[in-house]
């Protein structure tokens, strides 16, 4: 699946930066490499790695793929109501509230992993069921104009986005 064109989408600045993707890349290559790469971090992280967090007041690397775990579901949420023609506007979400009320930091990082890997499936499942009439189908979310495949490239771009994080802050 190709990246959106600019009218799918928004001109807000983080449309812009997380879907900074080369126009021939593949949708379904991307996410399959990332779930790979962040696999193989969560894999290789030492002992306690995973409950600190590169400076204080900021979430654990555990709290942080928790957080990654809950902007797919809402995201994935977003492209199957769009896909499907929703007429509603989808709201947006504050990443703080849901952090402080998820519980992530009090939960094992294997338990948090196990989700991420359901919730991928899961996402990649949907993405796979969908017909050209799907992704362009267009709706409103955070109160802006946006596709199905924006909002799917837009789970891409945010997992790119923290990937980045994890490597220069966490694992450095």
């Amino acid at each position: 699946m190709h990246v959106p064109a600019s009218y799918e989408y928004p001109n807000a600045p983080y449309f812009a930066e997380y879907l900074n993707f080369e126009a021939d890349e593949n949708l379904f290559e991307v996410l399959n490499n990332q779930f790979n790469e962040l696999i193989e971090i969560f894999e290789n992280a030492g002992n306690g790695q995973a409950d600190k967090a590169y400076a204080p007041g900021k979430w654990s690397l555990k709290g942080l793929l928790g957080h990654m775990v809950d902007t797919e579901r809402i995201v994935s949420y977003r492209v199957l109501a769009i896909s499907r023609g929703e007429k509603t506007p989808l709201p947006g979400f504050d990443e703080n509230e849901y952090q402080a009320a998820s519980e992530y930091e009090t939960q094992e990082v294997a338990a948090i992993v196990t989700q991420y890997k359901a919730t991928r499936a899961a996402t990649l499942a949907l993405l796979h069921s969908f017909s050209t009439k799907h992704w362009n189908q267009m709706g409103e979310a955070n109160g802006k104009k946006t596709s199905a495949r924006a909002w799917a490239w837009m789970i891409a771009g945010h997992e790119k986005h923290h990937l980045t994080i994890m490597k220069e802050r966490y694992l450095a």
